[in-house]
């Protein structure tokens, strides 16, 4: 087993640097992302590409994309638009407020044991 080097003593001094230089840190910039994120960013154009004013089908736009070397089939690209379509209709959902009647409704219903208790 290997020791560990021991690295000196560390003070209140270091430990503030330190934390200071990782807070600085950007975030790195990747070359690559996945099919998912390409997708994602490229989701409205697509859109725009195969909807009935412009009649490309998810085939010509996979074949569009081959020229710039993203290899993506039409069938996957339908799949990723899918997927990204059911994800923001998730996070809508999620950041949707409350229905405000269901909350009247139910201050209602609570203040009937009291009432009874009367």
């Amino acid at each position: 087993m290997v020791e560990p080097k021991d690295s000196g003593q560390i003070t209140k001094e270091k430990i503030d640097e330190a934390i200071k230089a990782l807070k600085e840190q950007k975030p790195k910039e990747r070359e690559s992302v996945s099919d998912r994120d390409a997708v994602r960013k490229m989701r409205r154009y697509i859109e725009k590409l195969t909807s009935d004013k412009y009649g490309y089908s998810y085939d010509e736009v996979s074949e569009m994309l081959k020229g710039l070397g993203i290899n993506l089939s039409g069938s996957r690209i339908k799949y990723l638009l899918g997927e990204v379509r059911k994800n923001t209709r998730r996070r809508e959902k999620r950041t949707a407020p409350k229905n405000t009647t269901s909350a009247v409704v139910n201050s209602s219903k609570k203040k009937e044991p009291s009432e009874s208790a009367n």
